[in-house]
C-alpha cells in the first residue's frame, strides 16, 4: 500500500464519516514508515537513529489509545509491545535526560559558580556513550522491523471503515478526562511519578489532537503548542529526577551531589508553577463539553 502523503490524510479526515477510517489507517500507516525508516537508515548515528525512533513510537501508542476501542485484543498488544520496546532504550535515554537537566540548570543560572559542569557532563557522556554501545546492534533492528512489517499488516486487516466521527470524538475525549484526573490537587506535594504519568498522558493527547487538525487548523495548532509546552515543563521536571538519580552514591555525578541539589530543587519548582498553569488553562472544560466542541467543527465542517 502507498503512503498517504499529509494532505491526503488531512483531506480524509476533513470528509465524510465514511472516509475518517482511511484517514486513521494513512496516519498510522504513516508513523510506522517513519520509524522504519529511522532503523533503515545508515546515515544517522545510533543515538539519532533511537531518538527518532522512540519519537514516533510515541505518536503510534498516541494512535493505538485511540483505536483500541475499535480492535480489541490486537491493538492492547501492539501498545504494549510498543512500549516494552520503548523500555529496552532506558539506559541511554535517561543518561540523556540528565545531561538535559544539567543543560537546563546551566542556561537558567541555577548552579553555583563553584560547580563543575564540564566534569559533571564528561561523567554522564561518558556513561551515555557505553549505554549506546549495544543499544542498537542488527539483532535489535532486525527484531523492531519485524515488529513493525507485522503492526502494518495488523492494520490492513482492521474494519477502521467502521469508525464514525462521534465515536473518534468519544475517544479523543476519553484520553482528555483521562489526562484532566491525572492532574494532581496540589501541585506542590506531587510525587515525581505521579507528574511523569501525567507527562505521558498529555503526550498521548498531544499527538491525538494533532489527527483534528484539519478541521479547525488555527485553534488547534495553538492547543498542539501549548500541550506540548507542557509537556516540556515536565518532561524537564523528570530530566531533573534523572540527574538526582545520577548523583547519587556510585553514579557519575555523585562527588557533586551536594552541589548540586539545591539548584535542582528549586529549578523543579519553577518547572511545576509553570506545568500547573498551563495545564489549569489547557484542561479547565469538562471532558462532555470537550467532545460536544470537537463534534461541532466536524458537523460545521460538513455543513459548508
Amino acid at each position: 500500500m502507498a503512503i498517504r502523503d499529509r494532505e491526503m490524510i488531512e483531506k480524509d479526515l476533513g470528509a465524510a464519516d465514511a472516509a475518517v477510517g482511511d484517514a486513521l489507517a494513512g496516519v498510522g500507516h504513516e508513523i510506522l514508515a517513519d520509524a522504519r525508516h529511522a532503523l533503515e537508515d545508515r546515515r544517522q548515528s545510533d543515538a539519532e537513529a533511537v531518538h527518532t525512533y522512540r519519537k514516533t513510537m510515541k505518536r503510534w501508542r498516541a494512535l493505538l489509545r485511540l483505536l483500541t476501542p475499535f480492535v480489541g485484543e490486537d491493538g492492547q498488544h501492539l501498545r504494549r509491545q510498543a512500549r516494552d520496546f520503548a523500555h529496552e532504550f532506558a539506559g541511554a535515554r535517561d543518561l540523556q535526560g540528565a545531561l538535559d537537566a544539567l543543560t537546563d540548570l546551566a542556561a537558567a543560572d541555577g548552579l553555583p559558580l563553584t560547580t563543575p559542569v564540564a566534569a559533571i557532563r564528561r561523567r554522564l557522556e561518558e556513561a551515555k556513550r557505553a549505554a549506546e554501545s549495544s543499544t542498537l546492534n542488527e539483532e535489535r533492528r532486525r527484531r523492531l522491523t519485524t515488529a513493525l512489517n507485522a503492526a502494518a499488516l495488523a492494520l490492513e486487516c482492521w474494519p477502521l471503515e467502521r469508525i464514525v466521527f462521534s465515536a473518534l470524538a468519544r475517544e479523543l475525549a476519553r484520553t482528555y478526562r483521562q489526562t484532566r484526573r491525572a492532574i494532581p490537587k496540589d501541585w506542590a506535594r506531587a510525587r515525581p511519578e505521579a507528574l511523569h504519568e501525567l507527562r505521558k498522558k498529555v503526550v498521548a493527547h498531544r499527538y491525538q489532537m494533532e489527527l483534528v487538525e484539519p478541521l479547525w487548523p488555527r485553534m488547534t495548532k495553538v492547543w498542539v503548542s501549548e500541550a506540548q509546552r507542557l509537556r516540556d515543563r515536565l518532561g524537564h521536571h523528570h530530566d531533573l529526577e534523572m540527574l538526582k538519580a545520577f548523583a547519587a552514591p556510585d553514579q557519575p555525578a555523585a562527588p557533586w551531589r551536594e552541589l548540586i541539589l539545591p539548584a535542582m530543587a528549586s529549578r523543579q519548582g519553577v518547572h511545576i508553577e509553570e506545568a500547573a498553569r498551563l495545564a489549569g488553562r489547557l484542561f479547565a472544560e469538562r471532558p462532555k463539553a470537550f467532545a460536544a466542541r470537537i463534534e461541532a467543527l466536524w458537523e460545521s465542517q460538513h455543513r459548508r
